[in-house]
């Protein structure tokens, strides 16, 4: 497929996957280039790029045929398409079809909000483009002999107004770097949530598409799809395809890796609340080491969410009962998507007594992956061993035998066709001759012969891995194998290109779960019935019996020991067995003994839960170089540090310590050091001076260890001389007593890196440190500073300044110069207006200035000049108004002006606003936001106490009917004189709060609506409320004055999907009839005093949940005993227990029902 146009220099490229480009697909990004300037080259690896990332990229759709004009079908793609992407070549403005192009994009951008331009500056320079020269003036002028002045004018508007976009030069840089950076930026600007993806993916559509339309089928249902297949089969890639592709349509997504691994490490609460954290956005919730509370936390929350969740490599029954265990625990829509090697853990009984993981069968869909067809298989491995689609002539025989022997295994065919990249024909032979000695079904043999081709040094640095340091930072182990004379660099460097491990963007190592095991598997097959003879032991038993039998011997380099028991003690003859052991990780016990001579090669201690008493003699680990201590017991005086210290080849030292050191130990030996970690210790005092003398540390932390100020305790400046520790590019001192810092922290020059979070005594900065060029992040949160120097203005480098909850009153001036500064946080300080030369920082994107409760008056009109800015917060400030040059915000996105209730008016805002958020009592008569079209979440509130005193007249806000891409609606405005509103237009709408005071003035609301809060309602309810609400599964009735609230046989089957009932301060509501809400799981009811009779409630047998808060009038509770699944009751302590104890399910009773149960017993006026 081809890219056609009318000009033999048409832009063309050839389509390699398949099923990629439909007529009828939307695209999300348009590529405009030349194609003879780019086509072969950037404009290629960009595209590809982007596809891999899951972005829909236009790159020629077979329906625009030959002949058509710009006005046929490319128009239709340039409309539909989100991003543009111009590649300004030398030639670009040679080509009619690229102005056209670039001329269509701009009309679009100017009538529909959610479009960007990025410019790509290839090969000229934006005064090129902005026809300052020659270059393209030129090439205009010769325009001018076949087009009319008319079209010359609208292309020279074109590219002026292009040019002054911020884009990519290109000039004199590398492309990769460039690319992936504009891929970083699209995804950004599509809030896509992604997972990564590997380079080359192939025959992947299929697998994808057959998934999609499993899903999809019952879409409003809770479905479990399992994607089963062996190790190395693909099911990861799978699934994160999958993520990517159907992500957006859920309100919340996590995608949980290595569920097998946590759970042999007792770390199913990690994930937990790793699950709870990416659904909720927030934090753990309290989880802490409970699985059990988890659990029930997952159900209460998720209940009402639609949810898309990947449970990645799971093999028992027990970890998807403690993550997802029930259909019912999520929303209508969720998906739970499972890979497994084994699907034998899965329920084939409707009920299992053993567990409290209960399904039925029929819940759980199952898709068989099976290996890779010939033709895909061939494909793929040509990818990895050629940088192809097919192998070269002289190559294709070899390449169809090798295919052949891997089975269709993709793992197996990435790893062996990226080890023979570049390698010769014998090389392959001989490849081809190991393959044919490995039985085609045995996984790690197929895996063992890129394990083969390693050097020594990488063998050793790949079992290393395996074994301790998958998820773990980079640089740690690095130093260690340096020391040991290995190249790391060099030897990750080639692991990595053989797919043998994956280095992630925040630098850690990563390794496939069968890669892992096959190292492992080798490490144990050393020597089976002996595990002395191994080189690594990992295995908390294993290694336990081998040092403790003293079974070690010369072979072992690697050990590690935990889940010890504290008073456990290993002697230095147990020691004396292994003499070359450079790798040691204990957990708690303790050492014995004389260890002269003994440990002479260790490189690497970390030790957790250290002793306080070191009961050893002459430890000299004088070969050092990562050391890691945490634990109570690690004080200033603790027996190990002369041990610790003594290397002068130290390059990392962590101290996890609460509340530990009062002073740090002598540094004075470790003049190699480079990182430098103190966590926790909350009783530090004093640093030694001895620190000033570390001229290679790179990197110093400090992290809480501030201790609360005592009598007698005098402040401290920081005792060392910084300007000394030249070769440092980050230092954070975060919580730390401290007063000042020293001047001479100017003389830091390669500092890049600064955090002083929490250091509530510090009150000023020197003006030294305008001095750090090269400083690119400072964060002073929650410092005493009041005033910045005025030096601030020399950080030419800097992209973030967060001076949240500080004591700044104003910014310098000087703040103009910050040109880089992408982030500026001001949020809970003591400012009072933001200066003029805020618009100055033409490359600002996001500014939060929220609970600045001393920033008042107007908003400076240079912020106008911030054309980058995304986001904007000023929330619960007193300004009093917002310029009118902030329609010149084209890009802003996020505007935050709730609690801010001196605002008195509000100017033309950009339409490129997403997220609006105003509460304000002076706002609401003459509102309208109606262009504003672009806008997917609006919360708009006026019920503050002063509102009847400034309102004139009923406010209007009919114009919210046009919105049609509102998704979340708040609209609260607390008077008796709510207008009607007709919603039912607003198709994508699915979370509103209203006020509702006669039920009446909601003329329509959509049947997209899935959460629903209805507040100050005075009159009855009606049928015709609800009638179109076939997918609401959250109702609350809030602060309603009503007497009955009744949902009849025509509410219940409206209603049919309704999950959630909650009814909060409906002071006067009496009676409650829920009989027909038969798929009801929670009903609350909190602050209702008058509640004396809730009819129904025995009916609903699929209630879990059932809540009474402060409902001081009721007088008993209705038989419960028939709400088999009831797991959570809240009752007032004013009921006797004999009224609501022999009217519970049978479920409740014995001591282990009861148990798993629970029975608040609550004021009746606690709200």
């Amino acid at each position: 497929m081809k890219r056609k146009r009318d000009s033999p220099d048409a832009a063309t490229m050839s389509t390699v996957d398949d099923g990629n480009s439909s007529s009828g697909a939307e695209f999300e990004v348009f590529l405009s280039f030349r194609g003879p300037d780019t086509r072969l080259n950037f404009t290629d690896c960009l595209y590809h790029s982007l596809d891999k990332a899951g972005i829909r990229v236009f790159r020629d759709d077979e329906n625009i045929r030959k002949g058509k004009k710009i006005e046929g079908e490319l128009l239709r793609v340039i409309e539909s398409s989100k991003i543009y992407l111009p590649v300004f070549s030398r030639n670009y403005a040679s080509s009619k079809w690229c102005l056209h192009e670039l001329t269509h994009m701009l009309k679009c951008l100017s009538k529909a909000n959610d479009k960007v331009i990025l410019p790509i500056f290839y090969d000229v320079n934006p005064d090129d483009v902005k026809l300052k020269t020659r270059l393209y003036s030129n090439a205009l002028k010769k325009h001018e002999k076949k087009f009319s002045c008319n079209q010359i004018r609208q292309w020279k508007e074109a590219l002026t107004k292009v040019s002054k976009i911020k884009g990519w030069g290109m000039k004199d840089k590398g492309h990769g770097e460039i690319i992936n950076t504009i891929v970083d930026e699209v995804l950004t600007k599509l809030m896509k949530r992604m997972r990564n993806l590997p380079n080359h993916l192939v025959g992947i559509h299929d697998h994808v598409e057959a998934i999609t339309d499993m899903l999809n089928k019952g879409s409003h249902d809770v479905h479990y799809l399992v994607i089963h297949g062996m190790g190395g089969i693909g099911k990861t890639t799978l699934a994160s395809a999958i993520f990517n592709q159907m992500s957006s349509q859920f309100q919340g997504c996590s995608f949980l890796s290595d569920i097998r691994e946590f759970a042999q490490q007792g770390r199913i609460v990690d994930l937990q609340k790793q699950l709870l954290l990416e659904i909720l956005q927030g934090g753990s919730l309290g989880i802490h080491n409970s699985i059990d509370v988890g659990i029930n936390t997952i159900r209460e929350r998720f209940r009402d969410k639609k949810v898309l969740l990947i449970l990645d490599d799971v093999d028992k029954r027990d970890q998807l009962s403690k993550l997802a265990g029930k259909s019912d625990w999520f929303g209508p829509g969720s998906r739970i998507i499972i890979t497994t090697r084994d699907i034998n853990f899965l329920p084939i009984k409707e009920k299992d007594k053993e567990s409290s993981f209960q399904a039925h069968s029929q819940e759980f869909q199952i898709y068989k992956m099976t290996e890779m067809d010939f033709f895909h298989a061939l494909r793929l491995f040509s990818k990895h061993a050629f940088g192809m689609d097919l192998p070269p002539h002289d190559f294709v025989d070899i390449s169809r035998q090798i295919t052949t022997k891997t089975s269709g295994l993709p793992l197996a065919l990435e790893i062996i066709g990226s080890s023979l990249y570049g390698e010769s024909k014998k090389f392959w032979k001989g490849t081809l001759q190991k393959l044919e000695l490995v039985p085609n079904q045995v996984v790690l043999n197929k895996l063992k012969i890129s394990y083969d081709m390693l050097e020594p040094h990488q063998i050793e640095i790949f079992l290393d891995i395996a074994c301790f340091f998958i998820r773990k930072d980079r640089l740690h182990p690095c130093y260690m194998w340096k020391a040991s004379n290995y190249f790391p660099k060099r030897e990750l460097l080639v692991l990595s290109r053989m797919s043998l491990l994956r280095i992630t963007k925040d630098d850690t190592l990563w390794m496939h779960n069968q890669l892992r095991d096959l190292g492992r598997e080798i490490v144990r097959r050393e020597d089976v019935n002996f595990p002395g003879n191994r080189s690594r032991l990992w295995e908390p038993k294993i290694a336990f019996d081998v040092v403790w039998m003293k079974e070690g011997t010369d072979k072992v380099v690697a050990l590690r020991l935990t889940r010890l028991y504290k008073e456990h003690s290993f002697t230095s003859e147990e020691f004396s067995k292994l003499p070359n052991l450079r790798y040691l990780e204990l957990e708690g016990g303790n050492l014995v003994g004389d260890f002269k001579n003994l440990l002479s090669k260790l490189t690497w201690l970390s030790w957790s839960n250290c002793p306080s008493e070191l009961n050893v003699m002459n430890l000299c680990l004088e070969k050092l170089v990562v050391l890691k201590l945490s634990g109570i017991n690690i004080t200033e005086g603790w027996a190990g540090w002369r041990s610790c210290l003594m290397s002068k080849d130290l390059k990392v030292i962590e101290i996890n310590s609460y509340p530990g050191l009062k002073k740090t130990p002598d540094f004075s030996k470790c003049l190699n050091l480079k990182r430098l970690v103190i966590k926790q210790s909350t009783n530090l005092l004093v640093i030694d001076g001895s620190l000033s003398k570390l001229e290679h540390l790179k990197h110093f932390e400090i992290i809480f260890c501030e201790s609360p100020k005592r009598d007698g305790c005098e402040l401290y400046p920081v005792p060392f001389v910084l300007g000394s520790l030249k070769s440092m590019s980050k230092l954070g001192m975060r919580g730390m007593h401290l007063q000042e810092l020293h001047h001479s922290i100017g003389q830091m020059t390669r500092l890049e890196y600064l955090s002083l979070d929490y250091c509530s005594f510090l009150k000023t900065l020197p003006n030294s440190i305008g001095d750090l060029k090269m400083l690119r992040w400072i964060s002073l949160i929650g410092t005493s500073i009041k005033k910045l120097p005025r030096t601030m203005g020399k950080l030419v480098s800097l992209l973030e300044l967060d001076l949240s909850m500080t004591k700044i009153k104003k910014l310098p001036t000087s703040i103009r110069n910050l040109k880089r500064l992408e982030i500026l946080s001001l949020n809970n300080c003591a400012i009072r207006e933001l200066p003029k030369a805020i618009g100055m920082l033409e490359n600002l994107t996001a500014l939060y200035a929220s609970f600045c409760e001393n920033m008042e008056g107007e908003i400076p009109t240079e912020i106008g000049g911030l054309s980058f800015l995304t986001k904007l917060g000023l929330t619960k400030s007193k300004i009093r108004r917002l310029p009118a040059t902030m329609n010149k915000l084209s890009h802003l996105q996020q505007l935050l002006l709730d609690q801010c209730d001196e605002l008195k008016q509000l100017p033309e805002l950009p339409v490129s606003l997403k997220e609006l958020k105003i509460s304000s009592h002076l706002l609401w008569t003459a509102l309208d936001l109606s262009y504003l079209t672009n806008l997917v979440d609006l919360h708009i509130r006026g019920d503050t106490p002063r509102l009847s005193e400034f309102r004139q007249g009923v406010p209007k806000i009919e114009w919210i009917e046009g919105l049609s891409y509102l998704e979340r609606l708040t609209l609260v405005i607390g008077d008796d004189t709510f207008p009607s509103i007709n919603l039912a237009t607003l198709s994508r709408l699915q979370i509103l709060e209203i006020t509702c005071v006669d039920s009446r003035s909601l003329v329509g609301l959509p049947s997209s609506l899935i959460e629903l809060t209805l507040r100050d309602v005075k009159s009855p309810m009606g049928r015709s409320l609800f009638s179109n609400l076939t997918n609401l599964s959250h109702l609350c009735l809030l602060n309603c004055q009503l007497r009955e609230v009744e949902f009849d046989d025509v509410l219940g089957q409206q209603l049919k999907k309704l999950r959630s009932l909650y009814l909060r301060d409906t002071a006067m509501l009496e009676r409650l009839l829920v009989s027909r809400l038969e798929g009801l799981r929670v009903l609350s009811m909190n602050g209702c005093p008058r509640l004396m009779e809730t009819r129904g409630l025995e009916k609903l047998e699929s209630l879990d949940s059932l809540v009474f808060l402060g409902c001081g009038s009721l007088k008993e509770l209705p038989d419960l005993s028939k709400l088999k699944k009831l797991w959570q009751l809240v009752v007032p302590n004013h009921l006797p227990e004999k009224l609501f104890y022999p009217r519970l399910p049978d479920t409740w009773e014995g001591q282990n029902s009861y148990s798993r149960k629970r029975i608040v017993i609550s004021s009746p006026y606690t709200r």
